[in-house]
């Protein structure tokens, strides 16, 4: 494998294991309280699934469009990957004292991810505006 080829895969597809690594990593912690308020804390946690997952599925996606796979194909399998890690993560959890998996953590890490990839396919093609396209554009998401 020449050097250009590992910077290449470097480039686009260390992100999504660093990524991987974080959501792994802060899924090691154990659970604290960011509010005393009982919705406060449900908004923020979930938010925060939907946020992790939206960023990983993206990551995904960018790796798989980089290595030349079809836009269709790279979002299912996106998607897909990011649906199973959300799983796997909850799983993870279970071992994790004073954390548990939750059926519902997973449904916020599946909303983000279509979200991401809704953006990405349905809404990010249709912006006009060219500085907000050349930011994806240099992202390499178009």
């Amino acid at each position: 494998m020449n050097l250009a080829k590992i910077k290449k895969i470097t480039r686009f597809w260390g992100p999504v294991f660093i990524w991987a690594a974080v959501i792994f990593l802060f899924s090691a912690l154990p659970a604290k309280p960011v509010s005393k308020i009982y919705w406060r804390e449900f908004a923020v946690k979930k938010t925060a699934h939907m946020v992790e997952y939206a960023i990983f599925a993206t990551l995904l996606y960018r790796g798989f469009r980089n290595s030349g796979v079809s836009v269709k194909k790279s979002a299912f399998t996106a998607f897909a990957i990011a649906f199973f890690y959300g799983i796997t993560d909850e799983i993870h959890q279970s071992f994790v004292p004073g954390r548990e998996p939750r059926v519902r953590d997973t449904i916020f890490d599946t909303i983000g991810s279509l979200l991401a990839i809704y953006l990405l396919l349905k809404v990010l093609p249709k912006v006009r505006n060219e500085k907000i396209r050349k930011i994806f554009a240099d992202l390499q998401l178009v």
